[in-house]
């Protein structure tokens, strides 16, 4: 597998990324042996970036990756953690919390968990509206001095905490929200990445299966978190978005690939500074998105792409109202 590097000082890692959030938390029940075998199926594919969230199922995520590399391969991967998002026992949402203290609190249960003596790139989940991005980053600059992080990473904020960030501490990549039908990255952020040399790590590539050619106006309303919260996969929108998906079929058969494949080339297309997350549950779903590596869009299907899912194409919101709150990044 071809590799690429995370901005100026991030990593090199395979051009295909491997999301574990759903293994444990938010999609619905999954299979443990399933996820398990489908973590190592991507080591053994090449994949080298595994990113989970010491919040994904209040742990569970970060001991399933233990226990998918006690046979081996850590010196073969990158581990991106998440940190400080807090939860109650019922598992609902309480806030964030990056003081340097915290930062250093959670990177020494994620350590302990994980059965690692560092993580390759730490980031705070969102930006804590209660403390300055300067302070959050000396935290971090301080494991990263005492060789518990490797590199700092940033999620889901705007150009101007990306520049208050980086004057602290390189930043090497920033994770965020990117897809054909969700371009607010385009808005500015993504050309400060590129100004400042921050490498983007892309998830949601298939908008949480809504873009994958595999959803269904017959799975409206499942009890997860898209069918609960995402107003994208709700009554008159998931209409709408589903019309779009399948434009994208209609092209992606004259290619001879899936929608999932089209759909996740067309991120890898938009420069070789951006490195797709795919949240595959299964070895099934693992496949079908490893071949999109080998699919190489030209420009006239790039714009025939673009053509039939424009930018402002997607109908609802990618977060439902409270979580969007959060959101540095769509505050500019």
């Amino acid at each position: 597998m071809q590799t690429r590097k995370l901005g100026r000082t991030g990593p090199q890692v395979a051009q295909l990324g491997l999301g574990l959030m759903g293994m444990s938390d938010l999609y619905g029940p999954a299979d443990r042996g399933e996820s398990l075998a489908t973590i190592r199926a991507a080591l053994d594919a090449g994949v080298t970036l595994l990113d989970t969230g010491d919040f994904y199922g209040m742990g569970h995520n970060e001991l399933l990756l233990r226990e998918a590399l006690a046979a081996g391969g850590r010196d073969r991967v990158q581990i991106s953690v998440k940190y400080g998002a807090m939860r109650d026992p019922a598992g609902n949402w309480v806030g964030m919390d990056t003081r340097p203290a915290a930062t250093k609190n959670f990177a020494a249960y994620s350590l302990k968990r994980l059965g690692v003596e560092h993580i390759d790139i730490y980031r705070p989940a969102r930006l804590d509206p209660n403390v300055p991005i300067e302070e959050t980053m000396a935290g971090l600059a301080e494991l990263v001095k005492a060789g518990y992080v490797k590199h700092i990473g940033l999620s889901e904020v705007g150009s101007e905490t990306l520049r208050r960030a980086h004057a602290v501490h390189p930043v090497a990549d920033l994770q965020i929200e990117y897809s054909l039908i969700s371009r607010g990255i385009e808005n500015g952020i993504l050309q400060t990445c590129r100004e400042l040399g921050i490498g983007i790590t892309a998830y949601g590539v298939l908008s949480r299966g809504l873009i994958s050619g595999h959803w269904s106006k017959q799975r409206e309303g499942e009890q997860d978190f898209r069918g609960l919260a995402s107003p994208r996969f709700q009554g008159a929108n998931l209409d709408r978005n589903l019309a779009l998906v399948e434009k994208l079929r209609a092209i992606a058969g004259e290619l001879g690939v899936s929608v999932a494949q089209v759909a996740i080339a067309w991120v890898a297309a938009q420069g070789d500074d951006i490195v797709p997350l795919v949240g595959a549950r299964t070895r099934v779903r693992l496949r079908e998105a490893l071949a999109s590596t080998t699919l190489k869009l030209s420009a006239p299907d790039l714009a025939r792409l673009e053509q039939a899912v424009p930018a402002d194409a997607a109908a609802g919101d990618r977060y439902g109202a409270h979580s969007a709150s959060s959101l540095d990044s769509e505050k500019g």
